[in-house]
């Protein structure tokens, strides 16, 4: 408070540890829908089977388009604005419901 500046602002590693947990994050969302992807077509698919399985894929995308629009946010030099709350919303959605869809598949 009392007059400190963030012009000279030093955010240290705090970017790049951000950038990798979204990365990370992506990458463990990938793997969750491979793995519906993988249960859906073992021994035969029902079309239910392939109606979760592509909504997994679809909620995949729209959580990959999240995460890759604030990895480029976080990946330039200058500070990166706070992730809008509509973003926020729409990635927390996508990991829940894909989540809980691939788990609709393994059950």
């Amino acid at each position: 408070m009392g007059g400190v500046s963030t012009a000279g602002r030093d955010p240290g590693l705090q970017p790049e540890r951000t950038r990798l947990a979204w990365r990370r994050t992506t990458l463990s969302a990938a793997v969750a829908a491979v793995l519906a992807v993988k249960t859906a077509l073992h021994g035969g698919a029902s079309a239910t089977e392939v109606t979760v399985c592509a909504l997994c894929c679809v909620l995949f995308l729209g959580f990959l388009a999240v995460a890759h629009r604030r990895i480029r946010a976080l990946a330039t030099g200058r500070r990166p604005r706070a992730l809008a709350p509509r973003h926020a919303t729409a990635a927390a959605l996508c990991a829940v419901a894909l989540a809980l869809c691939a788990a609709a598949l393994v059950v």
